[in-house]
């Protein structure tokens, strides 16, 4: 058990054993194989991609990611015991000076010698039904999930052998979360995603490479890189989404060496898609598609397939502590999804259940108005493309995609109306009519479909007349979606 003091051997998975590093097969030209080793891995030089950037981002994505558009993203853990500041309880908790509210709230609230880790009791999850979950995420419409198995505390949602027994099987609820979320999700036509977090704050190999400034790789060639591959050979993911790797250099996680082993050798190496947060600085710089921060929505067209992850609540796990408005509303989360898919990008909401397995009424709510609306109009979301405008120029509250369709020009544009016009008159300075232009608005149905319009008198753009229309009768009460055919652009 190479690099590993004698305190912690013992403590490593279950009575210390340690999975020692995979072969990572590279690009060769010559006949023959030849090997090295490069970090924590031992490198064969056969067909395959490279640890290189180079080579690992010249693999195609998945076709099915980029056709998603939505999908739901799950924050579960210890921290949805406590249920304060979200995710990050721990780390308020560790810093807290007498007199703030984290230390004076655990001083009156538990007993002195209470730690982190006996939240674990608690963490019980009788209510959970992972299957009741996957229905309301495919309710809302979306196509993939992306589940926490481990944040940067340091708590595994899953039977792992690399947690000090600090996991859901050993502590807790005695449960395999991620595979039970697995099982559901594999009954549905639904991708499933891994969340997974670098960081292990309360682990002491983690402690000592940190000590070390990262010069070190005890927790990562112990821990963090044998964790991951149990978590891809033993529930085979479509989707790893990367975290926590703010801190130390691509060396110290061998990230590269560990993706080209994803996409030679693992079980999932011809359908996993995986994100950008590998190590300090890769970041909307390299990976798979770009995640770049936390609510990113750039709002211009992007080079690279991105993603937008945003949140129901004020933060990622569930807070008991908050109010009506740390919650978005449906029409917050309609124009940040009308603004993300126009530009190229997928749109991933999160959830924070409480710690016996709830999804509160108020998420249940925004995810079926949102599926409601994508029922209606999907049609401009689900395998859409960005159009050659992705903002309107005259109206700021319009956006657009396009799909191929039987129109003269090849395709159909989709104009997302967030703000219902004013005089129901709506001005649009991007489309160019022609003799044979039709306007419609999805989901509404009535003798006289097609809207009117008129060329605007510059011969820039369109002003569109919505006809009156009943309240009974409207697809939607928050967003609205017109279909424009045969246009000239």
């Amino acid at each position: 058990m190479e690099d590993l003091p004698t305190l912690v051997k013992e403590s490593v998975g279950q009575g210390g054993n340690v999975t020692p590093p995979p072969e990572i097969r590279e690009d060769d030209t010559t006949a023959g194989s030849t090997s090295q080793n490069v970090g924590d891995y031992v490198v064969v030089t056969r067909s395959g991609r490279r640890p290189t950037w180079a080579s690992l981002e010249s693999r195609p994505l998945p076709q099915w990611f980029d056709e998603s558009k939505i999908g739901i993203f799950i924050h579960w853990g210890l921290f949805s015991v406590p249920a304060l500041h979200g995710e990050d309880f721990w780390n308020r908790w560790d810093e807290a000076k007498p007199g703030s509210f984290y230390y004076e709230f655990m001083k009156k609230n538990y007993p002195a010698d209470w730690t982190y880790a006996d939240f674990a009791n608690q963490f019980n999850t009788e209510l959970f039904n992972a299957d009741q979950w996957v229905q309301l995420f495919q309710d809302a419409g979306a196509k993939y999930i992306v589940f926490v198995s481990k944040h940067k505390e340091g708590f595994s949602n899953w039977n792992t052998n690399y947690s000090f027994n600090f996991n859901s099987m050993a502590a807790g609820p005695k449960k395999d979360l991620v595979g039970e979320i697995a099982s559901a999700v594999r009954k549905t036509d639904l991708k499933l995603g891994l969340y997974h977090n670098w960081l292990d704050r309360h682990n002491p190999l983690f402690l000592m490479d940190e000590a070390s400034n990262y010069t070190t790789r005890v927790y990562i060639k112990n821990k963090a890189i044998p964790e991951l591959h149990e978590l891809i050979n033993t529930y085979k993911p479509d989707l790893l989404w990367s975290d926590g790797t703010l801190r130390g250099t691509e060396e110290y996680y061998t990230c590269k060496e560990f993706l080209a082993w994803l996409y030679n050798e693992s079980p999932v190496k011809d359908t996993i898609i995986v994100n950008d947060r590998w190590a300090d600085g890769t970041a909307c710089q390299h990976g798979g598609y770009f995640t770049c921060k936390d609510r990113y929505n750039p709002k211009v067209l992007q080079k690279r397939k991105w993603e937008s992850c945003n949140t129901l609540q004020n933060s990622w796990g569930y807070r008991r502590d908050a109010d009506l408005l740390n919650f978005l509303t449906i029409k917050s989360i309609l124009t940040t999804l009308a603004q993300v898919v126009s530009c190229g990008g997928n749109y991933l909401l999160n959830v924070g259940p409480t710690h016996d397995g709830r999804i509160l009424p108020i998420f249940e709510e925004r995810l079926r108005q949102m599926g409601a609306w994508l029922k209606v109009n999907g049609e401009a979301v689900y395998a859409s493309s960005p159009w050659r405008y992705q903002n309107d120029t005259t109206s700021e509250s319009v956006w657009y995609t396009q799909k191929k369709s039987n129109s003269s020009s090849g395709y159909s544009v989709y104009a997302f109306v967030l703000e219902w016009p004013e005089n129901n008159k709506l001005t649009l300075g991007s489309p160019i009519a022609t003799p044979t232009t039709t306007i419609c608005m999805l989901g509404y149905s009535d003798v006289n479909q097609y809207f009117e319009y008129s060329r605007r008198r510059d011969g820039a753009g369109l002003v569109v007349k919505f006809p009156y229309i009943p309240p009974n009768k409207l697809p939607s009460f928050y967003a609205w979606v017109l279909k424009l055919d045969n246009l000239g652009n």
